[in-house]
């Protein structure tokens, strides 16, 4: 394999996702003179723009899809292959493409990302959302559809419901509430009248309301219907594989077949038990729908539930697990228990000289007790970003300590039309039952839940426009004791900024 090497790389990154085209950037800028490659499957890379800074750990930007020449003009020493891998040889050093060519490095930087864990891989009436080219498929398939049965919690499953219209949807949800990777029951509570999308009167901020949510008995539903004129949403074409953007409805018109403009039914704690066609449900035993429905949907779902649902086509977004597959062949790489390659904390994996950021490692260091990984835009940006700084130090034989942006987990995000700001231990992850929480409600306006352990904040969600963001992420870092201000604290009528100034 060495001396088929058609050229060796200082610095070579496969993938043209976020982390990757980062760690390009990053490597590019801190040693102009290195001759760097990345090795990416499509024309397109995803690139950060207008990226903001919004506070000590808080970051926003958007994510665009560029061709693979702006790069290269920006770093005369970038080489860009297109190609997708085939597999890697750690003891040689070289990477071999599906195109049979073979080239060396001296460290390299994985960045394959993450594909979508499908229900299923072989039913052309199940759709998995990942990249841009799915949704667009998305979009044609949904013009004829009637009824969807979307399947899924995370972040694409709630943009899709809100964003659908002129469709039925039926979303199954495997958790007590909606969204429970971001956010709990109450603040599932606050967005769902969204869903019906009739303004919501304005009440008073309750003060400090203890914490109760009805749960949705198992085998629960709920049915949302609103009117209201289409969105528009949209993007551009897209290599396989590269994740989408934040704001990946932006621009495409996801509009269904009907008149009504949303219908969304909510089946909670199920599972997918089955999928069949109609020919397979007139031959089923357990026939179980009514007579008028036999037939009349290309596809049916049952559900855990013991619900059986006729539809146009159903939507898988069940998230992602990391791409690691081509890469492990003949190699020794220590995986984590999610599957992704376990990196330290330079972002170096077990094998030398290799190194992995974004969706397809596993953060195997000791965490801060306020930071958690998860596979999201900004950890991609950053991961990407701190990988690069580490591969240039180590070939510059320069120290390097771990980045603050590992100090304390912060996203923004949009849902369901709200900003929404999560900090720290949001939702009480590893706290067990040493955690108080403090909210304050303002129906269709904002939703603020504080997490306190000990005393000290470690966590905070935040819906709407709350301005609490910077306030609440400084009082998080420094652990100072609030016992004597938990009643001030989430009181509507003090300037919270002024009192901890």
């Amino acid at each position: 394999m060495a001396d088929r090497k058609e050229k060796t790389f200082r610095f070579v990154i496969v993938g043209g996702g976020i982390a990757g085209v980062t760690c390009v950037e990053q490597l590019s800028s801190q040693i102009p003179s290195a001759d760097v490659a990345l090795i990416t499957a499509g024309p397109h890379i995803k690139a950060v723009t207008n990226y903001k800074q919004v506070s000590k750990t808080l970051e926003e930007f958007d994510v665009e899809e560029r061709p693979t020449s702006v790069l290269e003009e920006k770093f005369p020493n970038l080489t860009v292959i297109h190609s997708p891998v085939k597999s890697v040889h750690t003891q040689s050093h070289s990477v071999e493409t599906t195109d049979g060519r073979v080239f060396g490095y001296e460290k390299l930087c994985i960045c394959s990302g993450g594909r979508p864990k499908l229900l299923t891989y072989d039913n052309p009436y199940v759709l998995g959302i990942r990249d841009t080219d799915s949704a667009q498929d998305l979009q044609k398939q949904l013009s004829k559809a009637k009824r969807i049965v979307v399947v899924g919690n995370g972040g694409i499953a709630l943009e899709l419901v809100y964003e659908v219209e002129g469709c039925e949807v039926i979303w199954a949800v495997k958790d007590k509430a909606i969204g429970n990777t971001f956010f709990d029951a109450g603040a599932a509570q606050f967005l769902i009248p969204s869903l019906a999308v009739d303004k919501p009167e304005r009440d008073a901020p309750c003060r400090r309301p203890r914490y109760t949510t009805e749960k949705p008995e198992p085998g629960a539903s709920q049915t949302f219907t609103a009117d209201k004129n289409a969105r528009r949403l949209g993007s551009g074409p897209t290599e396989a594989g590269s994740a989408l953007g934040p704001d990946w409805h932006e621009g495409i018109v996801l509009r269904g077949a009907e008149q009504v403009s949303r219908r969304v039914s909510l089946e909670y704690q199920c599972e997918v038990e089955k999928i069949f066609t109609s020919a397979e449900l007139l031959n089923s035993p357990q026939q179980t729908l009514k007579p008028e429905n036999e037939g009349s949907w290309p596809v049916y779902i049952q559900l855990t539930n013991g619900k059986t649902f006729g539809c146009d086509f159903v939507v898988s977004a069940t998230g992602v697990v990391p791409n690691t597959e081509p890469f492990l062949h003949g190699n020794n790489f220590a995986l984590a228990d999610d599957g992704g390659l376990q990196v330290d904390d330079h972002m170096m994996t077990s094998e030398p000289d290799v190194y992995a950021a974004g969706d397809m490692c596993t953060a195997c260091w000791e965490h801060s007790a306020l930071w958690q990984q998860m596979r999201l835009w900004t950890q991609a940006r950053q991961m990407g970003w701190y990988a690069g700084r580490c591969m240039a130090a180590h070939v510059l034989s320069e120290p390097i300590e771990l980045d603050f942006c590992f100090e304390l987990f912060s996203h923004i995000t949009k849902f369901f039309n709200y900003k929404v700001v999560l900090l720290g231990k949001f939702n009480g992850q590893g706290l067990g039952p040493d955690q108080e929480l403090l909210v304050r409600c303002t129906k269709g306006q904002e939703y603020v839940k504080v997490v306190l352990s000990g005393g000290r904040m470690v966590g905070a969600v935040l819906i709407g426009e709350t301005d609490l963001e910077e306030t609440f992420e400084n009082l998080i870092l420094n652990q100072m004791d609030l016992t004597p201000y938990r009643d001030e604290l989430l009181n509507p009528n003090i300037d919270i900024e002024d009192y901890f100034d």
